[in-house]
């Protein structure tokens, strides 16, 4: 079978998380051809690839969202929509629930070359003026042109690009590549699968309450603008696969008829992390580590605070953060600042990207503060390797160290987002008892491998992918 993965701001340009997922699941069904489609932010990035890709991806078809950049338009055009069409657009432009199958046909059967020329055309200006009359008429007009305009290029720019034509179509996240697969549905009329790992319409609107660029009475319309794009995902999905109960229960909230929830947990290769170096024998140093992108997202700023008090309180404690610095180098350089200002020079040491296997064994505590998770493989490797974690309640990290009504016990603490301090005394906690350490290692050991498995996992999503198998 041929099956098209739906990547946006992962693989194959970034390691980690999700695109880890997508490397495993292609490694591990050699029997299927993958075709990649990656939607990227920047052009800059074509064709570097941080990733080895396995042989049977068969074509990588990327996509970026800055292309537009390359357009050129002249004002003033008309074009021939119908009543439909114009309607669907103005929903959409209203932030209210819109008929994708309209939208689609808007864009991909009119007359015009580039995207640009439907934005810059007199069609384009009348509904936006009417949309603006009928529910913004408190906003400048020529700021919530423009600010539309700049909203909906990226998503048109989508829907004009080709699809490469294949059996079935599975989506990593909502969002674009949500958009991508319902495109190919309605195109091709082949199935759509679609797994979210976190909510990505939350995720966005907690970026979006948080950005500067964007003026206060604008963030209510990209927030909508963004549940709109999840809510065609899910409309369009044969199958909706989550990672686990809560984010079904948040789907279900925003709308995904509760019927084609399907959960699937990540898995870990348990025996993967067997025999890996661990610390020596009467070494009095105490390493904590993170597993971590160097991101806004991953929160790694109230990481380094929570430092600053356990350094206070155990001397001989030694940080270490693993995971690439180039993703964001200016956040990274933030890091490093508050590093300095707060005097951690010595106890803190930035890895730059690693093999997690060469240094995991070595940590006595993991730690993960990001604001936002799916169900994140920092902590389920950190299972995996029987070390306890401090983590941020985010995702399912709660069910993987407390679990679910499961005989295993507690595998580490897990804290309010951004509470630095009660992350550093939990933190302290783990330090000075080493009896706790070995029972919360132990405990996530068990637990990993009789309910996060590897191959549970693979088996999961192969069964699923031969329901939809054309024989």
């Amino acid at each position: 079978m041929k099956i098209c993965l739906l990547c946006e701001g992962s693989y194959p340009y970034i390691t980690g998380g999700v695109s880890s997922w997508i490397q495993t699941i292609v490694n591990s069904m050699p029997e299927h051809e993958f075709i990649i489609y990656a939607i990227g932010a920047q052009e800059k990035n074509k064709g570097k690839f941080k990733y080895t890709l396995p042989p049977n991806i068969i074509e990588v078809k990327e996509v970026f969202l800055d292309s537009f950049l390359n357009e050129d338009a002249k004002w003033g055009k008309r074009f021939k929509l119908d009543d439909r069409e114009e309607e669907a657009l103005k929903l959409l432009l209203q932030g209210e629930q819109t008929n994708w199958s309209d939208i689609f046909s808007l864009v991909l059967n009119n007359h015009y070359q580039q995207v640009t020329d439907f934005l810059t055309s007199k069609d384009f200006f009348d509904i936006m003026y009417e949309v603006c009359t009928d529910k913004y008429s408190q906003i400048p007009f020529t700021e919530m042109f423009w600010t539309v305009r700049s909203m909906i290029l990226p998503l048109f720019l989508l829907i004009k690009s080709s699809i490469p034509e294949a059996d079935l179509y599975h989506s990593a996240s909502t969002g674009y590549a949500g958009i991508i697969g319902a495109l190919a549905k309605h195109i091709y009329n082949k199935p759509f699968l679609l797994t979210e790992h976190g909510i990505y319409s939350r995720e966005r609107e907690e970026e979006i309450i948080k950005a500067n660029w964007i003026k206060g009475y604008f963030k209510d319309i990209w927030i909508q603008y963004f549940y709109n794009l999840s809510n065609c995902a899910y409309g369009y999905a044969d199958r909706v696969l989550t990672l686990f109960n809560r984010n079904r229960e948040i789907q279900i909230e925003l709308g995904c008829p509760e019927e084609r929830i399907r959960i699937i947990p990540n898995g870990v290769r348990v025996d993967h992390f067997a025999g890996i170096p661990q610390k020596q024998e009467g070494v009095t140093e105490l390493n904590i580590g993170a597993v971590v992108r160097l991101v806004p997202i991953k929160d790694v700023k109230t990481m380094i605070q929570s430092y600053a008090i356990v350094k206070h309180e155990v001397p001989t404690a030694k940080f270490y953060i693993f995971g690439p610095t180039d993703e964001d180098p200016e956040y990274f350089q933030e890091c490093e600042q508050l590093v300095a200002a707060l005097d951690l020079q010595d106890a803190i040491v930035f890895t730059g990207s690693i093999q997690v296997r060469d240094y995991i064994g070595q940590m006595d505590v993991l730690v993960l503060t990001s604001i936002s998770e799916g169900q994140p493989l920092a902590v389920l490797e950190a299972m995996a390797c029987a070390k306890p974690m401090v983590t941020t309640d985010v995702g399912s990290c709660k069910e993987l160290l407390y679990g679910v009504q499961d005989e295993f016990g507690q595998a580490g603490f897990v804290v309010p987002v951004m509470h630095y301090e009660e992350i550093g005394q939990n933190i302290i906690k783990l330090c000075k008892n080493k009896q706790m350490r070995e029972e919360f290692g132990k405990n996530g050991l068990e637990r990993a491998k009789a309910l996060y498995s590897h191959d549970s996992f693979i088996e999961s999503y192969r069964n699923l992918y031969q329901e939809y198998e054309v024989h």
